[in-house]
């Protein structure tokens, strides 16, 4: 099995709202696990539904995650 979490060069490089998907990987969620909690909304973060599709706000996770929401963010690669 791949480690597939992420760094905190990633997670501070995230945008505003990031992906269900995205926010699972960050937790170390499996993504189909991170979907039915969303759904039954006992996600472990705010999660908002947006048209047919779920975002999740990044402060929210960084919160869950213990990280300072005043940290520095790293600009997104181009």
């Amino acid at each position: 099995m791949t480690d597939n979490s992420m760094t905190r060069a990633e997670l501070l490089a995230l945008p505003v709202t990031v992906s269900v998907g995205t926010a699972a990987r960050a937790l170390g969620l499996g993504r189909s696990t991170a979907y039915e909690l969303a759904r039954r909304d006992e996600f472990p973060c705010p999660v908002l539904h947006v048209g047919g599709s779920y975002r999740v706000p990044t402060a929210g996770l960084f919160r869950v995650l213990g990280m300072e929401s005043g940290e520095p963010r790293v600009p997104p690669r181009a």
